[in-house]
């Protein structure tokens, strides 16, 4: 993958409201969700999640398919997994990791 994909996703994922629709979709996994759902389910007004719809599909982070009169949106594991594979890949220097997440955490 290269850097300015990742960089894109990256940017479209530091906003509040993206983050929380990408998430949902990771949740609900490969079923999917419509935008009622997702209206429901983190109460934004329909304007700003389209908005925020369209922005994620720009980074290529989610995807629409349209089933009868319902759009769907999924998340794009493949592309979720190829950004955290470029973040990661050179993690400690290409030996195995031996940081268990206890030791990263200082208030565990």
């Amino acid at each position: 993958m290269e850097e300015k994909h990742v960089i894109k996703a990256l940017s479209a994922l530091a906003q509040p409201h993206r983050l929380q629709i990408f998430r949902s979709l990771v949740v609900k996994g490969p079923e999917g969700l419509t935008p009622a759902d997702l209206l429901e389910e983190l109460g934004l007004p329909a304007n700003t999640l389209s908005f925020h719809l369209k922005e994620l599909m720009a980074a290529e982070l989610i995807s629409q398919e349209r089933m009868g009169r319902h759009l769907i949106y999924r998340a794009q594991y493949e592309r979720m997994n190829a950004v955290l594979s470029f973040l990661t890949q050179n993690c400690c220097q290409g030996e195995p990791c031996e940081v268990l997440a206890q030791e990263m955490c200082t208030t565990c």
